[in-house]
């Protein structure tokens, strides 16, 4: 991230506090706006009570607008953190928006992880009927960000030894799933890239859980935000009470990714399985351009890809036992 996108997102985040709180009581004035993050495809800069972000490079305008009004819309309160009313404009042709800050989830803190108040949140998504939202509203993009995450794979560590097994298990995925067909469950108002990462109390530090991040969000099938937990339940890397609890809040709020008896396998396991792929694609390319051997996690997810690329025809979209 370049200083000029460092100066301008800290001057959005800065005019934001403002609109949140007068100037003469902020209390980050006169000290160095906090860098949160800064990715390829999105970088945060926080002054006080708000942060800007710029958005990937070659984000869809028309795309991106219909999902920042829809979590401007009411009848996504309490479910969505809201923007903060801003022209913020873009820098390096990277669009920027403001938003409120909200206290992260704790990474080391395990235990408190808000493992049912995400599965509460995503079921209350689910079930916001679409009609009415501001549109037209895109495609959720979790099938082409497992694309993506492949092709970084295989620009960065095509010829690792094991990307032959993640190539081998995308190949077995229906197309749906590889963002090359359209999905057969595509109603639904989905996030599209659901982790611990993606909730933050508001206002901080006390305030209700919300999602946050909208850059994936829109119409889909609701089981693939309900996919990256279920595929570290399958890879053995969140523990079964976890993953209990998780599915269980989800059915108590009636969402509707998986049916609320009965076995969730025959909804989740395709999307479980894209959602390995894509960490395992993700992983080699990362180790790779580290220079490094994948570590124990990142293996786990390489070794269930060697599961996925083992199964028999007949087995190939079955839930795993």
């Amino acid at each position: 991230m370049t200083a000029d996108v460092v100066r301008t997102l800290a001057g959005v985040a800065r005019d934001a506090a403002h609109l949140v709180a007068p100037r003469q009581s902020c209390r980050a004035c006169g000290r160095d706006e906090a860098v949160l993050a800064q990715r390829d495809d999105g970088a945060v800069v926080r002054h006080g009570d708000a942060v800007a972000k710029a958005h990937a490079p070659g984000t869809d305008t028309h795309a991106h607008h219909a999902r920042l009004a829809v979590a401007a819309h009411p009848r996504l309160t309490g479910i969505l953190l809201a923007p903060v009313p801003l022209p913020a404009g873009d820098v390096d042709g990277r669009p920027v928006t403001a938003w409120p800050y909200g206290l992260p989830v704790d990474p080391a803190d395990p235990d408190a992880a808000p493992w049912e108040e995400a599965a509460v949140l995503l079921a209350r998504l689910h079930l916001v009927e679409p009609a009415g939202l501001p549109g037209p509203l895109p495609p959720m993009r979790g099938p082409a960000k497992a694309a993506a995450a492949l092709a970084r794979m295989r620009a960065a560590a095509g010829r690792h030894p094991a990307a032959a097994t993640v190539r081998q298990a995308w190949a077995r995925l229906p197309a749906w799933a590889r963002g090359e067909a359209p999905s057969p469950r595509a109603g639904t108002l989905c996030h599209g890239d659901l982790h611990l990462g993606q909730l933050v109390r508001h206002p901080a530090p006390a305030g209700p859980w919300l999602l946050i991040d909208v850059d994936d969000l829109g119409l889909g099938d609701p089981a693939w935000d309900l996919a990256r937990p279920a595929a570290w339940y399958a890879a053995g890397l969140l523990p079964p009470e976890i993953w209990g609890r998780f599915l269980g809040a989800y059915t108590a709020a009636h969402g509707p990714a998986v049916g609320g008896d009965g076995d969730p396998w025959p909804q989740l396991d395709v999307p479980a399985r894209a959602l390995t792929v894509q960490t395992a694609a993700l992983a080699l390319a990362k180790s790779s351009a580290e220079h490094r051997e994948p570590d124990e996690v990142e293996q786990a997810m390489i070794d269930a890809c060697a599961r996925i690329a083992a199964l028999p025809p007949e087995l190939e979209f079955e839930p795993p036992s």
